[in-house]
């Protein structure tokens, strides 16, 4: 860091189980991904070629071989995954991963209807080959899955090989853990919690507000994803209570000047209502 600072919540380090971040790459330039990794590098460790994006952007393996040399993996959007197999080209899927020496794929099913034991025999398939981030939930803004099925989905992923699970909000994060406005289900994240391991847990998290929410809920080292390349030290500042969004959450307040101490919140009386949390 570039000065010191005290009372600052502990960060993992990289590689890491926690605190992980992954980056959405919609479309960069070879020049605009040298420019984030500049700034960017230390705090990005993995980057999602978003969709399928990685078909149309020309100088792809040039891209890809920036990201290598700053020792970030790569991995295509589930969409892409989502197209091959449709067309029923699993297997020229699995040669593209092995042709551009990818280390991760994404298995999802938010685009179409895929039979559950079907997505299942993907992922051990692909585990045998990569490590398989499984994405759960729906791009369909009106199919709304109730947590068992969430959870369900979730544990038999992890135990068919997925070394993650990925809670899908699309790049808008306005479906699937989120309401239409961006709002946080968060009846289901914390119903999600109460059987899935936090560490295992990929947040889809684009809006600085989701990701202050899950943050404030999970602390610091939460893995948040979907995150636009020019918001990743946006980010970090935020899990470190150095943006005004947390900027209390992590101080020891008992060493905190009284004059600089937060007043006390009031009680509401018997009978009131008070905000939701």
């Amino acid at each position: 860091m570039n000065y010191n600072l005290t009372q600052l919540p502990e960060r993992t380090e990289k590689p890491r189980e926690q605190g992980f971040t992954m980056v959405m790459d919609k479309g960069s330039s070879v020049r605009e991904v040298e420019d984030f990794l500049e700034v960017g590098a230390a705090y990005t460790d993995i980057v999602k070629l978003g969709w399928a994006t990685s078909y149309v952007a020309p100088n792809l393996e040039r891209k890809l071989a920036v990201y290598r040399e700053a020792g970030i993996p790569v991995y295509f959007g589930g969409t892409l995954f989502e197209a091959f197999i449709i067309r029923n080209q699993f297997e020229d899927y699995r040669r593209l991963l092995d042709k551009m020496g990818m280390e991760y794929a994404e298995v999802s099913d938010g685009s179409l209807d895929l039979n559950h034991d079907k997505k299942l025999e993907f992922i051990r398939t692909l585990s045998q080959d990569v490590k398989v981030l499984s994405e759960v939930g729906s791009k369909d803004a009106e199919k709304i899955i109730p947590p068992y099925k969430w959870i369900s989905q979730m544990k038999t992923e992890l135990e068919a090989g997925a070394v993650k699970v990925i809670g899908e909000a699309r790049e808008a994060g306005n479906v699937g853990l989120f309401r239409s406005t961006g709002e946080v289900r968060s009846g289901l994240v914390e119903e999600i919690l109460t059987q899935i391991p936090f560490e295992k847990i990929i947040w889809e998290a684009p809006q600085k507000a989701q990701q202050v929410w899950f943050i404030k809920l999970l602390g610091p080292n939460v893995n948040l994803g979907n995150i636009a390349p020019n918001e990743i030290i946006s980010l970090e500042t935020i899990r470190l209570g150095l943006r005004g969004d947390t900027f209390l959450d992590f101080l020891d307040l008992e060493n905190v000047d009284d004059m600089f101490k937060p007043e006390p919140k009031v009680q509401g009386k018997p009978g009131t209502s008070m905000p939701r949390g």
